[in-house]
C-alpha cells in the first residue's frame, strides 16, 4: 500500500515558537510553552488509500465507509434538493456522526478574573500539529472506550455536574455543507478545587485566549465555539477611557442594556419564517454513483477536482488517549473566507448576519457570517453562488479590517480546513435584504443561548469580535 507522509509537526519549530520571540508580547510564555509541548508531544500522519484503512469497512455494494465497531462516525452519500437555490440539486459525500460529544471548559474565579483549563491538543487535520483545546473534546465513542484507549480527562466534571456551577450548557451544530446534522454539546463547568494542571494542560485567562486568537492556528474551533457561548458580560472588559469609536461601539454592542437596529422579537421572527419558507431535501444515499463525484481505492473526490475529497489517513501520536488509529477524513480543496462586515448604527457596533441555509443543519437556517465560502470553487458554479458581499469584503482597504486571521477548522475530522476569518468596517447600513439583517452582538449572545441559531463559523467570529476588546 502506497502511503504519501504529511511533514513532521515535530520537532520542527512552529509559529508559537516565532510568536513567543516577539518583543513585547505579554503573552510570550503561553506560546513558549505551547511551542514547548508540541516539540515534547509528536504526532505523525500519513495519507493512506481508503481501501484497507484499519479498522474501516467499505461496504461493497453502496461504497459507505464504516468503523468495525459501528460508532464514531460515517462517510455516507446525500442527495440535495434545495428548491429556488442557485444550485437547487446535487449529490454529495457526508460525514454523519449522530452521537452528540462534549467540549468542556473548565473555569475557576480568581478574584474577579475567571481562567479557563485549556489543553495542548494535536487533531490528525491541525495545520500546525497542537493548538489551544478546550479542558475536555471528546465524543461519546472516546469516553465509552470504545477505542480501547485510557480515560478521559476531566470528564467528570462535566458529565453530571451541579447545577448551579453550570456557566454555560448548550448543544450547538457544526458545518453543515460537510456533516449531517452533527451537535455537540457546549459546557463551561465552574470549580473551587485548587487544580494543579497535569502535563499538557495550563490555566489561562479569557483576555489571554482572546488575544490568541490573533494568531494563525493556535486556538482551536472547538474552544471557540465554546468561547463564543459564555455570556457576553463575563466576556466583556468594562469600557476604559480614550478607546477609539470601533472599540466603544463595540464595548456598547456585548451589552444588554444597548438597544439594537431590531429587536431580539423580531430577529426571531425573521429566522422562524425563513425556516418556514425554505424547503430543503436532504436524503442518506450510497455513495456510490453518486453525479459527479467518483470513488476509487485511493480517495473519493468530484470529478472538478473541486470542493471536497475524503482522503485516509494513518496515525501515530504521543499523548493521546491513542497511540496509533486510522479514519478517513474530509479535505477541502482551497482556503476559506469567513466574515463579518460591521457597522455601527447610533453607537452600537452591528453585524450583517445571513440567514444562511445548509443541507446537514437540523433546523434548515441558521445565522451565519456575511460572507462563508471557498472563492476557489466558485468558478464551477453559477454566477447566482456568488456570495453577494465577498467582492466588498476581499477588496477592503486594510483600515477597514479590525480582524485578519487564518484559523483551523475542526481537526478531528477535517484534514488541513483553514479559513481566513475578518471582520470589515463599513459605513453603508442600507445592505439589509430579505436573508441579511443587523444584529447587535448582545442579541447574537441571548440567541446562543440556545441550540441551533447561530452556525459554527458565526461562532468563531463572535469569539473574535469580542476578543478585539482585549487586543491591547
Amino acid at each position: 500500500m502506497t502511503k504519501t507522509t504529511s511533514p513532521s509537526w515535530m520537532p520542527q519549530q512552529g509559529r508559537a515558537d516565532r510568536h513567543a520571540t516577539a518583543a513585547g508580547d505579554p503573552d510570550a510564555d503561553v506560546h513558549e510553552w505551547l511551542a514547548d509541548w508540541r516539540r515534547q508531544a509528536g504526532m505523525r500522519v500519513d495519507v493512506v488509500p481508503l481501501a484497507g484503512l484499519r479498522g474501516w469497512r467499505q461496504d461493497a455494494e453502496t461504497g459507505v465507509l464504516a468503523h468495525q465497531s459501528g460508532r464514531f462516525f460515517r462517510v455516507e452519500g446525500l442527495s440535495v434538493d434545495m428548491p429556488g437555490a442557485a444550485v437547487p440539486r446535487w449529490d454529495q459525500p457526508v460525514l454523519h456522526q449522530p452521537e452528540v460529544g462534549i467540549l468542556g471548559l473548565l473555569a475557576r474565579h480568581d478574584g474577579d478574573t475567571l481562567r479557563v483549563l485549556v489543553q495542548a491538543k494535536a487533531e490528525p487535520g491541525n495545520q500546525e500539529g497542537h493548538q489551544f483545546a478546550p479542558t475536555v473534546q471528546a465524543t461519546r465513542s472516546n469516553w465509552t472506550g470504545v477505542h480501547g484507549g485510557r480515560p478521559v480527562p476531566f470528564l467528570h466534571h462535566f458529565r453530571n455536574p451541579d447545577p448551579r456551577r453550570v456557566l454555560v450548557d448548550v448543544r450547538q451544530s457544526e458545518h453543515g455543507s460537510w456533516f449531517l446534522r452533527k451537535r455537540n454539546r457546549n459546557m463551561v463547568v465552574l470549580t473551587d478545587e485548587d487544580i494543579v494542571p497535569p502535563p499538557g494542560f495550563r490555566w489561562l485567562t479569557i483576555a489571554q485566549l482572546h488575544r490568541l486568537l490573533r494568531h494563525d492556528d493556535l486556538v482551536n474551533m472547538d474552544i471557540r465555539t465554546v468561547l463564543s457561548c459564555l455570556p457576553a458580560e463575563l466576556t466583556a472588559r468594562a469600557a476604559l477611557p480614550g478607546r477609539d469609536a470601533f472599540t466603544a461601539a463595540l464595548h456598547r454592542s456585548c451589552q444588554p442594556g444597548w438597544g439594537g437596529r431590531h429587536t431580539t422579537a423580531e430577529l426571531l421572527h425573521w429566522i422562524s419564517d425563513a425556516r418556514s419558507r425554505t424547503e430543503v431535501g436532504a436524503d442518506r444515499t450510497a455513495l456510490r454513483g453518486q453525479a459527479a463525484w467518483h470513488l476509487g481505492e485511493v480517495s473519493l473526490r468530484h470529478d472538478s477536482g473541486l470542493f471536497f475529497e475524503v482522503i485516509g489517513v494513518d496515525v501515530d501520536a504521543e499523548g493521546r488517549e491513542v497511540a496509533s488509529w486510522s479514519q478517513p477524513m474530509l479535505r477541502p480543496c482551497g482556503q476559506g473566507v469567513v466574515a463579518f462586515l460591521a457597522t455601527r448604527i447610533d453607537g452600537v457596533l452591528h453585524v450583517l448576519a445571513h440567514a444562511r441555509v445548509e443541507a446537514g443543519f437540523v433546523d434548515v437556517v441558521e445565522l451565519a457570517p456575511t460572507v462563508q465560502c471557498t472563492p476557489a470553487t466558485l468558478a464551477y458554479l453559477p454566477a447566482a453562488a456568488r456570495p453577494p458581499f465577498l467582492d466588498q469584503v476581499l477588496d477592503a482597504p486594510p483600515e477597514r479590517v479590525r480582524f485578519r486571521a487564518i484559523l483551523s477548522e475542526e481537526g478531528g475530522r477535517l484534514y488541513r480546513a483553514r479559513s481566513s476569518y475578518l471582520i470589515v468596517e463599513t459605513d453603508d447600513v442600507d445592505l439589509e435584504t430579505g436573508q441579511y439583517r443587523w444584529v447587535s452582538l448582545h442579541q447574537l449572545s441571548e440567541l446562543l443561548r440556545h441550540s441551533n441559531y447561530v452556525n459554527v463559523s458565526a461562532r468563531s467570529l463572535i469569539a473574535c469580535l469580542r476578543g478585539l476588546l482585549d487586543a491591547n
